[in-house]
């Protein structure tokens, strides 16, 4: 079990959704988020206390986890000597970066010499099988993004919050290394071995009460080159009954990726229902969901709006403005 309270160390992160993993620990696990320790140049900020080690740990802070989801995973070298800082102060360290913690010479002999211990979260924990694409029993709803870090999870999150305020059968179904560290529990889809991917969110949808819905966190982006077969996987291996569509309308462009163009809610509606429906014949796209948080809230209304018109579903920030017509869509 990883200890709690948590420092959040976003380390260098070049922009707040860098440390994405420390947002949604603070979003929707604020009870574990004592504070965050940045390192200087840091473009990120939780709004929380700004702590040094010894004081967080001396605040009932146990467990340093690093919040921060750069490009490719890795322990960047300009964090080593606060991680080795915080094991000698008493800390556990947590991570779902794919540079395993373990795997670290270093922080492996501090750890070990000092009794402190070393949570890797994006380490598959099971002997996936291959899928079979068989139909199960129960009800599976995925999100899928016009790109990475739109919202996908969030909006997961915000409808299972919702359907278990109305008593509705539901589970969150964590796909990544923020979920996984937020609910306890999950497959960490992306370190899966390719071929057990879609197998693994079998194992993960299990068949279930006829009523119970299971809401699959999603990953990467179909239009995304550097991420998409984790996208199809979770497609394939959900088999969903029902799509939200996923989009933040600011970018200029994929994540990553400056010569690629967002694609529309259109074009992303139009790819991923015929993918979903080779699984799942009956799939259907059944509402929208928009991280407006770069928009005013004139600006995010009027956009809601049009995208609602132009789409014929239901188009809400989740966040922003709660989930209940997204639920309303699976009646």
């Amino acid at each position: 079990m990883i200890q709690t309270p948590y420092l959040l160390f976003l380390g260098d992160a070049v922009d707040p959704l860098a440390a994405k993993v420390a947002q949604g620990i603070r979003d929707w696990r604020p009870e574990f988020a004592l504070g965050q320790f940045r390192l200087e140049g840091c473009k990120a900020d939780m709004g929380l206390p700004d702590m040094g080690l010894q004081e967080a740990y001396d605040a009932g802070a146990r467990t340093l986890v690093i919040g921060v989801a750069n490009r490719g995973g890795y322990i960047s070298e300009s964090w080593r000597a606060v991680l080795r800082a915080a094991l000698e102060v008493g800390f556990d360290l947590a991570s779902g970066l794919h540079n395993l913690l373990r795997d670290d010479p270093e922080l492996a002999q501090t750890a070990g010499g000092l009794g402190r211990l070393l949570h890797d979260v994006r380490v598959p924990s099971v002997a996936y099988p291959i899928a079979n694409g068989v139909k199960r029993s129960g009800k599976r709803l995925l999100a899928v993004g016009t790109d990475c870090s739109v919202g996908k999870m969030y909006t997961c999150l915000a409808m299972d919050a919702e359907m278990r305020k109305r008593g509705m059968n539901c589970d969150f179904r964590a796909t990544g290394q923020t979920g996984i560290l937020i609910t306890g529990g999950g497959v960490p889809v992306d370190a899966v071995v390719a071929d057990f991917m879609a197998g693994s969110i079998e194992w993960l949808t299990p068949d279930n009460d006829e009523d119970h819905w299971d809401l699959i966190e999603g990953q990467g982006s179909l239009f995304h080159v550097s991420y998409s077969g984790v996208t199809l996987a979770l497609i394939h291996g959900g088999q969903p009954d029902a799509l939200i569509l996923c989009h933040e309308p600011t970018r200029t462009h994929m994540r990553g990726l400056p010569s690629y163009d967002v694609p529309t809610l259109e074009r992303l509606r139009d790819v991923a229902l015929p993918l979903a429906q080779v699984g799942n014949p009956d799939c259907k796209a059944v509402g929208i969901s928009v991280n407006t948080q770069h928009m005013s809230d004139a600006e995010a209304e009027a956009y809601l709006a049009r995208v609602e018109h132009q789409m014929g579903l239901p188009a809400v920030d989740p966040f922003r403005h709660g989930a209940t017509r997204l639920v309303d869509a699976l009646d």
